[in-house]
């Protein structure tokens, strides 16, 4: 089994920066890709950022060129680091992951996932 615990969210204001982490653990080095999702309240969970082990990255259209996705394979920890931010971010952080490769976006295809971290954005 694969444990996520996501820190590091938190309030902030409209322009600011912030970074997430995701730490692994029990099989971690068995787990070739991780992801980012977020979810607002009222909305489904949404896809922001793939990464694989080797550092493959893929980033959603939203978010791309302000959200960036990284990994310390050997902490078996990924960064979500978040420029720019604007109230609409405000959601509830999640890390996902999953055993086999490839960079889905789909949040079906991953098999574990952490509890979330809320990050709040005013105006």
């Amino acid at each position: 089994q694969v444990q996520l615990v996501e820190s590091g969210g938190g309030v902030v204001q409209a322009g600011d920066s912030l970074r997430v982490s995701c730490a692994a653990s029990g099989r971690a080095s068995s787990i070739a890709t991780m992801a980012w999702f977020r979810q607002a309240p009222g909305k489904e969970r949404e896809f922001l950022a793939v990464i694989s082990r080797s550092g493959e990255t893929y980033a959603a259209d939203s978010v791309k060129g302000r959200f960036t996705i990284s990994r310390d394979n050997a902490k078996n920890t990924v960064y979500l680091q978040m420029n720019s931010l604007k109230p609409e971010d405000t959601a509830v952080y999640y890390c996902a992951a999953r055993l086999g490769g490839g960079l889905p976006t789909t949040e079906s295809l991953y098999s574990y996932w952490g509890q979330g971290t809320q990050v709040a954005v005013s105006s």
